[in-house]
């Protein structure tokens, strides 16, 4: 008889349903699969004849034709074993039709029945809870991040034989308990720790506060890589909706581990020597790239001039839209990718330039060639943009007076959270200033006359191009959330001026010109 059982195959997140439509009968045997299936997916016959002789069924005599429903989306991965197996015994009548009901199995069998985890089931439960599932079997071992998602109901099986024993009503299989960790950054690093770079510090604040991507440009040791490790700390938890986006792409690159957190933002920080597809995604599994695991958190990128400027120009457009589209010959997959971008760059080949040492012999064109590896549009897409002088070796000494980050990040979840208010009100689509689109950046960063003429000048002066006008205007947004006032004053207009200024011989205007 015909048995249909249902499973998925992810196509980047997206998880697209498949029925595993299996017919099994006394004949010549075989076992066939059709339904564009890949070697992994193939290979599965040998596993569930193992797997069900384990329990006593030989189908080695058996004609077992396996059809992967819909033909034309390729399926890759080793998550049809289980719903294959199932699909199996209902059509050898071992099992009762109504056992496949409305049920989503997700599994791959050893060859002794026992279920292997899987990469991506916290985003194939998504899917599942918005296609109305009843039901999902997932294996034991993916019990933690199983847990992290509510709404639809979830059985943990071990083995084969304990999901045969549940469909025959004999056993009941466990709920995934809750394994969550505290929902906290796990950064050690404190903001306390940094001497000096009050310049920096604010950058970083005010950077935290409205999501803004952020460059450091300064000599070696001046503590741009400093400051941008200790972000973390000071950026408040995930909302449990950005939590999930986060543990979605991490469980289908298979880095969530054995306890998944469900609060922290994700921090990466790729070498330079880094290729494209390790910093958008592809490759031959096309798997997220270190933009889309950095979604939601930070991407430090140290050195950054130090990057293939090809490298770095793939960056444009996940930067601009928020997510990355990988087109490969298999297929093309979409992944999320909204950090906040951290740049940290010397200021030359040596480093020394502007130090006020000596020590910078480089010539111009060195110096242009070595700043033109970041291409202006890449630059453009940087809201904050600072540099860092030396730091006073002096100022190393002593014991530390600095604002520790729980202080700094009381300040940054405050200003998010007039943001979020704000979307939730309906006044914005975006619950970070960063992200506002033109309509919304226009309605809730209106300036009075006094700003506007500061503005004028600055544009006029900076020959700043409409997207620098508009990261401008967001930056004043967050600097006025930082104090809680509802309009932009000519003050937050004017420091965010002067957090868009990249080269020191510039001068931004002030709050006194206007």
């Amino acid at each position: 008889m015909l048995a249909t059982a249902h499973s998925a195959v992810l196509v980047g997140l997206a998880a697209h349903p498949v029925r595993v439509e299996v017919q099994a009968m006394r004949g010549v045997p075989s076992f066939e699969l059709v339904g564009l299936a890949e070697v992994a997916v193939r290979e599965s016959r040998v596993r569930v004849k193992s797997a069900l002789a384990q329990l006593g069924v030989d189908i080695s005599e058996c004609r077992v034709v396996v059809n992967l429903a819909p033909a034309d989306v390729k399926k890759r991965g080793s998550a049809f074993d289980l719903a294959i197996a199932v699909a199996t015994l209902v059509s050898l009548k071992l099992l009762p039709d109504e056992a496949l009901g409305d049920v989503l199995f997700l599994g791959e069998l050893s060859l002794d029945g026992t279920l292997h985890p899987l990469r991506g089931v916290v985003a194939h439960l998504l899917a599942a809870r918005e296609r109305g599932v009843a039901r999902v079997i997932v294996p034991a071992a993916n019990e933690a991040e199983a847990s992290l998602v509510d709404g639809i109901e979830i059985g943990i099986a071990r083995t084969l034989a304990d999901l045969v024993e549940s469909l025959r009503g004999e056993l009941v299989l466990p709920r995934p308990s809750s394994k969550l960790e505290a929902p906290r950054t796990l950064a050690v690093e404190d903001l306390g720790d940094v001497r000096g770079q009050s310049n920096g510090r604010r950058a970083l604040e005010v950077a935290a506060a409205g999501a803004h991507n952020l460059l450091f440009m300064g000599p070696p040791g001046g503590g741009k890589t400093m400051l941008a490790r200790r972000l973390p700390g000071i950026l408040p938890a995930l909302a449990r909706d950005e939590a999930l986006e986060v543990l979605a792409v991490h469980s289908v690159a298979g880095l969530l581990g054995g306890s998944p957190r469900m609060g922290v933002r994700p921090f990466r920080a790729p070498h330079h020597t880094a290729s494209d597809v390790a910093l958008v995604g592809g490759g031959e599994l096309s798997r997220p790239g270190e933009v889309s695991l950095a979604h939601n958190g930070v991407l430090f990128l140290d050195e950054l001039s130090e990057f293939r400027r090809g490298t770095l120009e793939a960056l444009r457009q996940p930067l601009e839209d928020g997510f990355v589209t990988v087109s490969r010959a298999q297929g093309t997959m979409t992944f999320p990718a909204r950090p906040m971008l951290i740049g940290a760059t010397n200021p030359c080949p040596c480093g020394h330039l502007g130090d006020g040492s000596p020590r910078c012999h480089c010539k111009s064109e060195n110096i242009r060639a070595y700043r033109s590896r970041m291409s202006g549009p890449l630059v453009d897409r940087l809201d904050i943009q600072l540099v860092l002088p030396p730091v006073d070796v002096l100022s190393l000494r002593g014991k530390s007076s600095a604002e520790r980050s729980c202080v700094v990040r009381a300040r940054v979840e405050k200003a998010r959270s007039i943001q979020r208010a704000r979307m939730l009100a309906g006044e914005t689509v975006a619950s970070a200033n960063a992200h506002l689109g033109a309509r919304d950046a226009e309605r809730v960063c209106a300036l009075d006359a006094a700003s506007t003429k500061l503005f004028e000048d600055a544009v006029r002066r900076l020959g700043l191009s409409a997207r620098g006008y508009g990261k401008v205007l967001r930056v004043a947004r967050t600097i006025a959330d930082l104090e809680g006032t509802t309009a932009i004053k000519s003050a937050h207009l004017a420091e965010a001026i002067s957090l868009r200024v990249l080269d020191k011989t510039d001068r931004a205007p002030t709050a006194d010109a206007a």
